[in-house]
């Protein structure tokens, strides 16, 4: 197939304000490539993810989207959730249904909504919940130690289509402070993937007066230790959790993640109980911080 040029965009996730987020490369009409290209291009973009968009096989979706990091396609990841959205609203798209869009990937239709300030939100996934057992606990504890892990929320494998390891530590000073080196980082990676997750989510509470509810840190355990500045799937996979255990803090909230990098990542979640499906609402604000072409 000959080279053909399309429309391209890189979109900062979860802040208002460029290079304070998580970004992400969005393909428009990517239809017609392979699967082989698409991780081609995943990897030469080396961004955490990518996201290729092309029209829906569903009638019920305005868009279809595949996910790639790197190395392998995903089901579901919630900031290229919100950044194609933010990307195909900026490129003049219309929903189907005003202020809602319906996107169809790996995990099915997720739907999304339109929030204050043009930001967009979406409907936390379907979630699978696994606790841990007593030893894997022990094996947690030790390997964040100094950190103490708040056992009245019980850590847990999460997976709502990108699986994680929610973790509640005592306060957010204390997930800030985390710090993962030698046997300890090697014993949580041999944890991590005993559990099938990608990695761990950390979080710990601010006082009340803080800059958010609460603080989370999100690190992949793979070759290296790998953190990642804002993560929808992580953030869902806690609001879900939250649920689970009676200990979500009120109607809504909100998280602070990036912190440690330098970023300032801002999600906010909001728990719909007056709708039929009870929704669980990830959000944020996205900013395109690129906008030109791509020969693909």
């Amino acid at each position: 197939m000959s080279p053909r040029t399309v429309q391209f965009k890189q979109v900062d996730v979860f802040t208002p304000v460029p290079f304070k987020g998580n970004p992400l490369a969005v393909i428009f009409d990517a239809e017609g490539l392979s699967t082989e290209r698409m991780q081609e291009i995943a990897r030469w973009t080396n961004l955490s993810e990518t996201a290729f968009l092309m029209p829906p096989t569903d009638p019920r979706a305005d868009y279809r989207v595949r996910i790639f990091t790197t190395a392998v396609e995903l089901p579901f990841a919630g900031h290229p959730t919100l950044g194609s959205a933010h990307a195909l609203i900026d490129s003049g798209y219309t929903p189907k249904t005003p202020g809602r869009l319906v996107q169809e990937c790996g995990v099915g239709l997720v739907t999304l909504a339109e929030r204050g300030n043009g930001e967009w939100a979406f409907a936390a996934p379907r979630t699978r919940i696994a606790p841990l057992n007593a030893a894997q606990n022990e094996r947690l504890a030790a390997a964040l130690s100094p950190a103490v892990i708040d056992f009245s929320a019980p850590p847990a494998a999460v997976d709502n289509g990108v699986p994680w390891l929610v973790v509640r530590v005592e306060n957010a000073a204390q997930c800030l402070a985390l710090s993962l080196h030698g046997e300890a980082r090697e014993s949580l990676k041999s944890l991590v993937a005993e559990v099938g997750t990608h990695g761990i989510a950390v979080y710990g509470p601010h006082d009340a007066d803080g800059p958010a509810t609460f603080e989370l840190r999100v690190i992949l355990l793979g070759a290296e230790n790998i953190e990642d500045p804002v993560t929808g799937s992580a953030n869902a996979a806690l609001a879900t959790l939250l649920t689970q255990q009676s200990k979500r803090p009120s109607a809504s909230y909100t998280v602070r993640q990036g912190t440690a990098l330098g970023r300032a990542g801002r999600v906010s979640i909001d728990y719909d109980d007056a709708a039929d499906d009870a929704p669980i609402w990830i959000g944020g604000a996205s900013v395109t911080v690129i906008d030109g072409t791509f020969r693909i």
